[in-house]
């Protein structure tokens, strides 16, 4: 690339919009800390803050800190930033906060600015031995229950600051619209009303109220991956994506969005490309959409080593000196480039050969500063607090009530909940492992949890103790665990199960997937495994009762064996917990209330989200729309059964007519017409009858989850912006247009009209 058109693309990057009110307002306190520092930092010194590297660079042999390592890392090339744990797995918070603390003392001797440590603390303190656990994201967007994101954010910044950690790479927020990609599991569903909000909740508990003053018991958030990483044309991890450019402001920026006007400090950047631009190298997408159009001053960093796949995967820069340039002058803040401290010696050169404009230097250096002045870094860079609720039985208690609601009956005829008397097998190989219930991302990457997590129940644990001397367990199939191994199963026991079936009144039959994460998660075929459908073959064929439980991080396709179950639960990943939720859950003690934040396929060929084209499904195109009819799914998004039942009426919309700016007021009763208690979530549609661009047939616009005894009613009332219900044009912009929308709750419906036609001249509404 010609040395003139990047340093031209450079100039014009640096400075935000003028007349652009931040999303974070000004601390003149900050910035005068900010500017003081950089004003007296040397180009090596910048390069330093610049790069982030993993933990394993300052380790010797023993796996524990090495002298000689700090003073080259730190002392010498004045890394800035360090990630990861070490040995690739979780210790305690006194072994990590002895770690940080002395890395932080070299790092204060040696540069005078304190480090900036990260974790992948996903759903929960993960990298903490002696850490709480709660359900993975799309186990908690299955409780359509804003509060449990609430409960995992404050929990996770907490427990990860008493350990001298103060920046977490979470929420994620990548749509899982595709269900071949192995990391659907780490986000909140499908859809990107649900998203956004469940990531901003959690967004805004690990960071509290003030993002320019995080206290002690708070971290950073770094909001994943921006963006439109979730929807890879081949479904393998770290592939291209081709989006249309309306989705992709529409869609997939919205939980973005949402994070940055909440106040995001810092965000991850997508390892992959959007419509053949590697993200780390879009200038449109990381400085016009975000650090301009919001006037955002927080910092971006890369996902692991991806400045060098600019050069060595992408093909769109000739070696690492481009790579570098390419990259941080499209806007990247921070490169993790895990095991190469010479990246320094890449960007100074850079530098002095005018590929990279030191005012940019010094920008992404002033946000990387930014962010460590905000997070108290140089007032503390360790700290003497007291965290006495660090581990404690009320966290683990929001654990198992979040577990509780995510849980997913999707089919029962008739057979639970369990009497209690009846004669048990439980079989599969998700039965006995506390591997499958927590996912990955659970003390190691790829999840480990049956090394760490001995105290808590798996699925069978938890079914033997709720139902004393009724339960036997005959595994029938068996999981290979090495590494890289995750997808393999082996058949070691299906006669025995077969046999035991026989003498058992009811098999629970726990199939799914083993523990993986990102690319060794790729999947070729999205069936359950064929030793899995053999197993749940062979004793239906017994002709005993099968209850399937689904423990998995995407859906696997079950349409041939579905119907040899009595009734389907899908537990997702629902962690430590987990297994005594279901316990409780199938026994009666506690009723079922979540739903599918997903839609869950039925053939391999056929992927689906709940929010297709209307023109997608033509057998309900003859006449008036059918809006709540769904594609040949085995279940749609947002289905969800229970023990007792909900009936909706008199749902009200407070105007039959509508402008842009106006607000509707949306009101539905909800009455238990069951014999039980129960959960209920409320979820509420909008359908834009005739548009410019080809509608979707549905939009998620609002959710409250709701409580009801047996007989009670509550009245559950929305308000929706009516420029919520705008859309992206094929011009880019966002308009609403003058028609009817149908407005549907619960299996109501009710049309309202917008009177006038509306186009956004700005680029965010």
């Amino acid at each position: 690339m010609k040395k003139s058109v990047i340093l031209a693309a450079a100039l014009a990057l640096v400075a935000c919009s003028q007349g652009v009110t931040p999303v974070i307002p000004e601390d003149k306190a900050i910035e005068d800390k900010v500017e003081k520092v950089l004003k007296g930092m040397t180009l090596q010194e910048k390069a330093g803050q610049i790069v982030q590297i993993n933990i394993s660079m300052l380790l010797g042999a023993d796996g524990e800190l090495d002298q000689a390592k700090l003073d080259k890392v730190i002392g010498e090339y004045k890394i800035g930033s360090i990630l990861n744990v070490q040995g690739d797995r979780a210790h305690s918070r006194e072994e990590t906060a002895a770690m940080v603390r002395r890395i932080q003392e070299k790092s204060m001797e040696a540069i005078g600015i304190p480090c900036l440590y990260g974790l992948d603390m996903i759903h929960g303190a993960t990298y903490l031995t002696d850490g709480t656990f709660y359900p993975q994201e799309i186990n908690i967007a299955a409780t359509f229950n804003r509060e449990y994101a609430r409960q995992m954010g404050r929990t996770m910044a907490y427990e990860t600051r008493a350990a001298q950690v103060p920046w977490v790479f979470s929420p994620v927020m990548d749509l899982g619209r595709d269900p071949r990609w192995p990391r659907q599991w780490e986000s909140y569903g499908e859809d990107p009303f649900l998203q956004a909000e469940m990531a901003r909740e959690e967004t805004l508990a690990i960071q509290g109220d003030d993002p320019n003053n995080v206290d002690l018991e708070h971290c950073a958030v770094s909001i994943k991956h921006f963006m439109g990483y979730g929807v890879p044309v081949s479904g393998k991890d770290r592939t291209p994506a081709i989006i249309a450019q309306n989705d992709l402001r529409e869609k997939f920026f919205a939980p973005f969005l949402e994070c940055f006007r909440a106040g995001a400090l810092t965000a991850m950047v997508n390892s992959a490309s959007i419509n053949g631009i590697p993200t780390h190298a879009n200038e449109k997408v990381l400085t016009q959409w975000v650090k301009k159009d919001l006037g955002w001053d927080g910092m971006y960093v890369t996902d692991w080593a991806d400045i060098d796949n600019l050069f060595v995967r992408d093909h769109v820069a000739a070696d690492k000196k481009e790579a570098v340039a390419l990259g941080i002058n499209a806007g990247i803040d921070m490169i993790m480039d895990p095991y190469d401290v010479k990246c320094c010696d890449v960007l100074i050169e850079c530098v002095n050969e005018g590929l990279i404009p030191m005012s940019r230097i010094d920008d992404a250096v002033r946000r990387i500063l930014r962010t460590k002045a905000r997070l108290g870094l140089f007032e503390n860079p360790v700290w003497e607090h007291e965290y006495p609720e660090f581990g404690s039985l009320q966290y683990v208690f929001e654990s198992y009530q979040a577990a509780l609601e995510s849980e997913v009956l999707l089919k029962n005829e008739g057979i639970l909940p369990l009497k209690g008397t009846e004669k048990i097998l439980v079989c599969g190989p998700n039965a006995n492992s506390m591997r499958s219930l927590n996912g990955g991302w659970s003390y190691t990457w790829q999840g480990s949890a049956d090394d760490f997590a001995q105290d808590y129940d798996t699925i069978f644990e938890a079914l033997f103790d709720r139902f004393p001397g009724k339960v036997s367990w005959v595994p029938g199939v068996a999981y290979d665990n090495r590494f890289y191994q995750w997808e393999k199963d082996i058949a070691i026991n299906i006669p025995q199960a077969v046999s035991a079936a026989r003498k058992a009144d009811v098999v629970i039959c726990c199939v799914g997937e083993n523990s993986y994460c990102e690319t060794p998660g790729n999947t070729d075929d999205l069936n359950l495994s064929a030793n899995q459908k053999e197993l749940v073959k062979a004793v239906a064929a017994t002709g005993k009762p099968v209850i399937l439980v689904l423990n998995e991080g995407r859906p696997r396709i079950i349409d041939d064996i579905e119907p040899l179950a009595k009734a389907v639960v899908d537990v997702m990943l629902p962690s430590n917990c987990g297994g005594d939720a279901l316990a409780a859950l199938l026994s009666g003690d506690e009723n079922f209330s979540g739903r599918l934040p997903f839609t869950y396929p039925k053939h391999t060929a056929a992927l689906h989200t709940y929010d297709y084209k209307v023109s997608e499904h033509r057998e309900t195109m003859a006449g008036s729309y059918n809006y709540d009819a769904v594609m040949d799914v085995q279940w749609p998004f947002g289905h969800g059964l229970s023990y007792t039942q909900f009936a909706y009426s008199d749902l009200t919309v407070s105007a039959d007519s509508f402008t842009a700016a106006d607000v509707l007021k949306i009101s539905v009763k909800v009455t238990n017409a069951g014999s039980r208690a129960g959960k209920e979530a409320v979820l509420l549609y909008s359908s834009d009858l005739v548009a410019s661009l080809i509608p979707d047939v549905k939009r998620l616009r609002g959710f409250e989850k709701i409580a009801l005894e047996a007989g009670e009613s509550k009245v559950v009332e929305f308000e929706v912006p009516a420029k919520a219900l705008a859309f992206v044009g094929a011009d880019g912009r966002w308009r609403l247009e003058e028609g009817d929308f149908r407005i549907a709750c619960g299996g109501l419906g009710q049309i309202v009209t917008c009177t006038q036609t509306k186009v956004w001249e700005t680029p965010n509404i």
